[in-house]
């Protein structure tokens, strides 16, 4: 372990926690250079992670901090627009709901992707309850990416990849799964949520509580992204309640954001449904017969997706996304 990297590192622990009237938030350079040393095989002490992330947890991290954060990871990824290839919609991954079942917007994101739009969706469900992106995309017949060089393959033969974190960056997966530990979120889910690796035209995000939408937004600023819808979705993933109305933030490059406002699709979810598992998901898929509630949420999601990438105004988004679920191909 360098000693003069971990005396660097211990500088931002200082500034973090230094307590009442004395602490400061980071500067863009500071928290790019933080991450960056956090991902350095054995340059910072453990200890030091784990302080640095939850005092950035305590304190509540900015804007100009998240941008630092997710220029590391950024670099650390790689991240650059395919040659000829761009990516319609990045689409993060990260939810760990306690009550999901089945991730109904990847449904959404393989319907859209069948009707011209090329996603690239990243994440790591570990956390989450019911199944995993990878275990539904297994269940359809379709494959994972083990890396960017796959994933891009993917894209071009179906316009869908998926891409595990633990295969895109294994150093922020570790720092990812330290939740273990804290038994706690850092902000770790929400630099990768933002890192958008193949530089996407748009993108979609979910969080898991309202006042992470701003934080979103202002990083979104910071970091130039031409587009970036951001909403609480069920478990922190950018998928629609369908009983509920629906209050979204979007982001465009140049323009002061705007609120998008879509109501509710159905009167209540059915308490009584049994859960589908992975059979009944892929037969969700096929056109089975489905509760009202798995429809409409992998339609509303889609409406979502629409005008993320804007594809679709707010007000036809929904009748969009119905043709396109209705006309898919299985």
């Amino acid at each position: 372990m360098s000693t003069d990297a971990v005396a660097r590192f211990a500088t931002y622990v200082q500034a973090l926690g230094r307590g009442p009237g004395r602490s400061r938030p980071l500067n863009r350079a500071e928290a790019a250079d933080a991450l960056a040393l956090m991902l350095e095989e054995g340059a910072v002490d453990p200890h030091q992670a784990g302080a640095f992330l939850m005092l950035l947890r305590y304190r509540g991290e900015n804007g100009e901090e998240l941008a630092g954060l997710v220029d590391a990871a950024r670099a650390a990824v790689g991240a650059a627009p395919p040659p000829g290839r761009a990516v319609d919609l990045d689409w993060p991954s990260y939810g760990a709901g306690r009550t999901r079942e089945a991730p109904w917007f990847l449904l959404s994101a393989v319907a859209l992707a069948g009707a011209g739009m090329r996603i690239a969706m990243h994440g790591s469900n570990e956390f989450s309850a019911g199944f995993s992106v990878a275990e539904g995309l297994e269940a359809l017949g379709r494959p994972v990416a083990s890396g960017r060089v796959s994933a891009l393959a993917h894209l071009d033969a179906t316009g869908f990849a998926y891409l595990p974190l633990a295969h895109l960056s294994p150093g922020l997966d570790r720092l990812l799964g330290l939740r273990r530990l804290f038994g706690l979120r850092s902000p770790v889910n929400t630099l990768v949520r933002l890192m958008d690796p193949f530089d996407a035209a748009a993108g979609i995000d979910g969080v898991f509580h309202p006042p992470y939408i701003d934080s979103h937004i202002a990083a979104a600023q910071r970091l130039d992204r031409p587009r970036l819808l951001v909403l609480k979705g069920g478990g922190g993933e950018a998928e629609r309640n369908p009983a509920k109305p629906l209050a979204a933030r979007l982001h465009r490059r140049g323009s002061e954001p705007v609120e998008i406002k879509l109501p509710a699709l159905i009167d209540r979810l059915d308490g009584e449904a049994k859960p589908l598992g992975l059979d009944g998901f892929v037969a969700v898929w096929r056109g089975a017969a489905a509760p009202a509630g798995a429809t409409q949420a992998i339609v509303g999601t889609m409406a979502l997706a629409l005008i993320a990438a804007g594809r679709a105004e707010p007000g036809d988004a929904d009748a969009r996304a119905r043709e396109i679920w209705a006309n898919r191909s299985i």
